[in-house]
C-alpha cells in the first residue's frame, strides 16, 4: 500500500512539473526581458545624467537641473535632506515605500532630488554617508570605505576579484592569529560556495568594464574647474553655528550611546529653535 502511494505521489509530481513547465519558461523569459531592459536603461543613464557632486574643500554641492547644462553651486549648510515613508493598500495587502531626498531653494522655488530606498534606516544611512564625507576630513580611501581591510594598497576602488582574494587572505591571517576558529572558517567557505564562489565578483568587474566602455556624459567646464583642489588657506570652514551644534551632538552621543542618532539630532535642533525663538 505504501509503495502504491509513493508511485501515485511521484506520478502527481511528474505530471504537475510537465504541466507548468511551459508556463514557467514563458514567465522566466518575461522576467529576464524586464530585468535586462531595466539594466540597460540604468547603464544608459551614465551617458545622459550629470551626477551630483560634493566638494568639502569648498563646502558646496553641485547640481545640474534636468535639461540644463549649467551647474548650480549650492552652499553645503543650506542643503535640506529628508527621509520619507508612505503607505498604500492593494488587493494583496498593505505596502510601504521609503525614499531619501535632498533639496534647496533656487530663484524662489524648491529644487529636489529624491530616490527610493529599501527602508527608512537605509535612507538615513545614505544621508549619514554623505554628511560624514563632508564633515570629517578623511582623505584616505581605505579609512572612508574599507573598515574590513578588503582593499590593498594598489587595488582599484571598486569591488572585484581582489576583494575576494583579500577577504580570504584576511581569514587565513585571523586563523593563524587565533582570532577565529575552524568552525567560522568552515562556514565562511560554505557561504561563498553557496553564493557561487567568485562569480559575483567577476560580474561586478564585467559590469564596471561595460560602463567604462559605454562612456559617461561629459561634465561642464564650470564643474570641472569647481572640482579642482584648493590650497589649504583657501578652503572653506564650517560656520560657528554648525561647529557649536556638532559639539552638542557629540556630547549627547557620549552621554546616550544607545539612543538613535536621529533622535539626538532632533533634540539638538529643537533646543536650537527654542533658544532662537526665546531671543
Amino acid at each position: 500500500m505504501e509503495g502504491a502511494n509513493a508511485i501515485e505521489s511521484w506520478d502527481f509530481a511528474a505530471g504537475f512539473f510537465w504541466a507548468v513547465l511551459e508556463h514557467a519558461i514563458y514567465m522566466w523569459l518575461f522576467g529576464t526581458t524586464i530585468c535586462l531592459f531595466v539594466w540597460l536603461k540604468a547603464h544608459k543613464h551614465f551617458t545622459e545624467v550629470i551626477p551630483t557632486r560634493f566638494n568639502r574643500q569648498r563646502r558646496e554641492v553641485c547640481f545640474t537641473l534636468a535639461g540644463d547644462n549649467e551647474p548650480l553651486f549650492v552652499p553645503w549648510e543650506s542643503l535640506c535632506a529628508w527621509v520619507i515613508q508612505s503607505h498604500s493598500a492593494t488587493q494583496y495587502g498593505a505596502t510601504r515605500q521609503y525614499g531619501m531626498g535632498m533639496g534647496f531653494e533656487h530663484e524662489g522655488e524648491w529644487v529636489t532630488l529624491e530616490f527610493q530606498c529599501a527602508g527608512a534606516q537605509l535612507g538615513i544611512a545614505h544621508w549619514e554617508a554623505v554628511r560624514a564625507y563632508m564633515a570629517y576630513e578623511l582623505d584616505d580611501l581605505k579609512a572612508m570605505q574599507d573598515p574590513l581591510g578588503l582593499q590593498g594598497p594598489n587595488d582599484p576602488p571598486h569591488e572585484g576579484l581582489h576583494t575576494f582574494r583579500n577577504a580570504r587572505a584576511g581569514l587565513h591571517r585571523r586563523l593563524r592569529e587565533k582570532e577565529v576558529g575552524w568552525v567560522y572558517a568552515f562556514f565562511w567557505y560554505v557561504y561563498h560556495v553557496m553564493t557561487f564562489w567568485t562569480l559575483p565578483n567577476r560580474l561586478v568587474e564585467w559590469e564596471i568594464k561595460r560602463i567604462d566602455k559605454t562612456g559617461r556624459r561629459a561634465l561642464p567646464q564650470a564643474m570641472i574647474d569647481w572640482s579642482q583642489p584648493l590650497p589649504v588657506e583657501q578652503r572653506a570652514k564650517p560656520s560657528n553655528t554648525l561647529v557649536r551644534l556638532s559639539a552638542k551632538v557629540r556630547t549627547l552621543i557620549k552621554q546616550y550611546p544607545r539612543h538613535d542618532i536621529t533622535e539626538i539630532f532632533a533634540h539638538v535642533y529643537r533646543a536650537e529653535r527654542q533658544a532662537s525663538d526665546n531671543t
